[in-house]
């Protein structure tokens, strides 16, 4: 079936069953939504990549339905446990309308992630919600197939024809699918002012990082307002100044941002002119790694020191790495820091779980001889729920501590 194909055909695929191997169907029966390809016992020869299957456990017992790749490591994602329940464009349009009534109902409603995939019950799809502008990524084909029907559903709820899509990422080619980004509607000006606690920022719906901007920090951006009061802020990593900006509105005395990106640089600072603060924020391009290092050699130092970097890594493989170099940044942030001051971080890879993070700033303490006292622990903002039982849901840890000698 191809994606413009009506979805109300593409149902009836449901009648193929795969059937798991006898004794590996627990995890899946409580709850979780991924099936990998070993751990599929029988399905039928006929079956197509994208066909919606119905899964059994190796005792016969029903589990859920659900689409299928047997080219993706992830063989099936399912969509749900209800046996009765019909895969279709009303299905996916029903799932959409769950998901904002929960945005409406925690209070997210001008700019916020509307689906955050398995969490919302629709696996592989993200679609993010700036004002009237929607951003989609649909990552597994099985989801791909669906955005006529995706497409429908953000017409219907919110009368919008402003919708673009974000596909430019490398995952899509596991699922045997190619990059692609563009306009799903006619054309509009992908570069839009959104707001944001009481601020202005800039987001590139076509070429900004992700889907255009990060929502998912929109919460903790408030959470320094009362450690940066009157304070000398260095913030490194940072992309579109937002943590900068946020700094120097709630009080400090001075902010410095760094980003080794001449583009993130020039975003920051046209952020910081937006606000009305481009004489009162410095904005450098440079290798945050080399100048935490240098400066803590010269004992320079902060009051507040800010880290945001991106995922060290996308891939079990490289963890270990990845720990090595959270733990070396924060272990220069804190060496930059006046006794009493405040390191707030951030890791962005649901690959290092939260206890790990925590470990590798306790370890960066001591051998920066530095004494910890927590002030904030947060994930990410509640449009991006975090389910119980589905560990990639819970990606961000961001925390606020004070460091003393």
């Amino acid at each position: 079936m191809s994606p413009r194909e009506p979805a109300s055909l593409h149902y009836f695929c449901a009648m193929i069953p795969v059937i798991l191997k006898k004794n590996i169907g627990l995890r899946i029966e409580n709850g979780h939504p991924w099936i990998y390809g070993n751990e599929i016992a029988e399905t039928e020869e006929t079956v197509k990549p994208g066909d919606i299957v119905t899964v059994f456990s190796g005792d016969r017992k029903f589990i859920g339905k659900g689409f299928i790749n047997p080219k993706s490591q992830i063989a099936i994602r399912l969509l749900t446990r209800n046996e009765k329940e019909i895969i279709d464009e009303d299905f996916i349009y029903k799932r959409i309308e769950a998901s904002w009534l929960y945005r409406k109902k925690i209070g997210y409603i001008e700019n916020c992630r509307l689906v955050f995939g398995e969490a919302d019950g629709l696996p592989a799809l993200i679609i993010d919600k700036f004002g009237d502008h929607f951003v989609i990524q649909t990552l597994a084909l099985g989801m791909d197939i669906w955005k006529p029907a995706i497409l429908t559903a953000i017409r219907r709820i919110f009368n919008s024809e402003k919708i673009y899509e974000r596909n430019d990422v490398p995952v899509r080619e596991l699922e045997g699918m190619v990059q692609q980004k563009g306009f799903l509607t006619a054309p509009f000006d992908t570069k839009i002012i959104i707001a944001e606690n009481g601020l202005q920022f800039e987001a590139d719906l076509e070429n900004g990082q992700k889907t255009g901007y990060f929502l998912d920090q929109q919460d903790n951006r408030r959470a320094i307002r009362n450690i940066v009061k009157d304070a000398d802020v260095l913030g490194a990593f940072c992309y579109t100044g937002s943590f900068e900006i946020h700094a120097f509105h709630y009080g400090a005395r001075s902010v410095l941002g760094l980003d080794i990106s001449e583009n993130a640089v020039a975003l920051a600072r046209r952020n910081a002119i937006l606000n009305g603060f481009d004489q009162k924020i410095r904005f450098e391009a440079l290798n945050a790694f080399d100048v935490l290092k240098k400066w803590s050699r010269e004992e320079k130092k902060f009051d507040v020191v800010m880290l945001d970097p991106p995922a060290f890594t996308k891939s079990r493989e490289n963890i270990s790495k990845a720990i090595t170099g959270y733990k070396e940044i924060n272990l220069r942030g804190m060496k930059l820091l006046k006794s009493g001051g405040f390191l707030v971080t951030s890791s962005c890879t649901n690959l290092i779980s939260p206890q790990d993070f925590m470990d590798t700033i306790r370890a960066a303490a001591k051998d920066a001889g530095k004494k910890l006292r927590q002030v904030v622990f947060n994930t990410q903002s509640p449009d991006h729920p975090v389910v119980w039982g589905l560990d990639n849901t819970h990606y961000l840890k961001f925390l606020i501590v004070e460091v003393t000698d």
